[in-house]
């Protein structure tokens, strides 16, 4: 077995007893190849999956979790989608994950099962279809713009080897 010692976790175990779990017991409909690889691949390239908060040139930044979703995006797919009737199920799913805790953006600092099932729900949301699940540059560029954003400090060119590290884990 060869270890990637750019990341912190092994790319295959996080894929594998994390991501793939979570987003199955989301439901069908969160759990693609595509979906999977892109959920990883982000982790990947915004944590290195070695950080469970930003770091900053001033110690700790917003962002939580091995995806580093901020809170405010946390709370944007709580107030704005899961809190909806129509999203009763995976919302019960997710807050399983919490053991019913109130939802909160600290948590994903410690249940990373958790912090993926909000970066997939942030994804989810977005309109467009998501690249094909063997699709690193596409990938990397629908982490910038539906993910970062465009003022974020991710580039779509030089991430593109993460996400194909995600596909191949």
């Amino acid at each position: 077995m060869i270890i990637n010692s750019s990341y912190g976790l092994d790319p295959g175990q996080v894929k594998q007893f994390i991501v793939v779990p979570t987003l199955t017991a989301m439901g069908s409909q969160f759990a693609s190849l595509s979906a999977i690889n892109l959920c990883l691949g982000i982790a990947m390239a915004e944590s290195r999956l070695r950080y469970k908060r930003q770091i900053t040139n001033s110690g700790f930044g917003p962002a939580r979790g091995l995806p580093q979703m901020e809170p405010a995006t946390h709370d944007d797919c709580w107030t704005n989608w899961l809190n909806f009737p129509a999203q009763a199920q995976v919302a019960k799913v997710i807050r399983g994950l919490i053991g019913n805790l109130t939802p909160n953006a600290d948590l994903m600092i410690d249940n990373d099962s958790y912090a993926f099932a909000l970066e997939r729900i942030k994804i989810y949301r977005d309109k467009e279809p998501l690249p094909a699940w063997n699709d690193a540059a596409g990938m990397s560029r629908y982490h910038k713009r539906v993910y970062n954003t465009s003022s974020g400090a991710a580039d779509a060119d030089a991430n593109v080897v993460h996400f194909k590290a995600a596909i191949a884990a």
